[in-house]
């Protein structure tokens, strides 16, 4: 295997009919449909235990298969779906990093003049106000 290749890992799924790989309660059409929530929690923790940047090739074993060949559908479906999740987690790290930004500007804002305010006081030490709240 070369090494500037990812590896490729293979995560097997086995299900009773293909409706079954889908979200009842999805009302998009079939093939951008959500993932059932156990179908999608199986393949994300199998694919958490693998190297980050690895690739998978999902094999779905279906008992009662349909007439029309479902690979198509079933490989744009997972597809989809995992791209949607994706560009959505991107998208939330970005907003994260934006406020972590305006917080730190925003700290960063008020140690300034806290500071400043500090050198400010010092200079109007000779003040009988200040000089009793520097003994306190």
């Amino acid at each position: 295997m070369s090494k500037n290749r990812p590896p490729v890992h293979q995560i097997e799924l086995y299900i009773v009919e293909l409706s079954a790989l889908f979200n009842s309660m999805d009302p998009t059409p079939f093939h951008h449909r959500d993932l059932d929530v156990d179908a999608r929690e199986f393949l994300e923790s199998w694919a958490v235990e693998f190297p980050q940047g690895s690739h998978f090739q999902i094999m779905v074993h279906i008992e009662n298969m349909p007439k029309e060949d479902p690979a198509p559908l079933v490989a744009e479906a997972i597809h989809n779906y995992f791209e949607y999740r994706s560009a959505l987690a991107k998208r939330n790290l970005r907003l994260l990093l934006l406020e972590g930004r305006i917080s730190l500007l925003i700290g960063l804002s008020f140690l300034a003049l806290c500071l400043f305010g500090a050198d400010m006081l010092s200079a109007f030490a000779n003040n009988t106000f200040l000089r009793v709240l520097k003994k306190v």
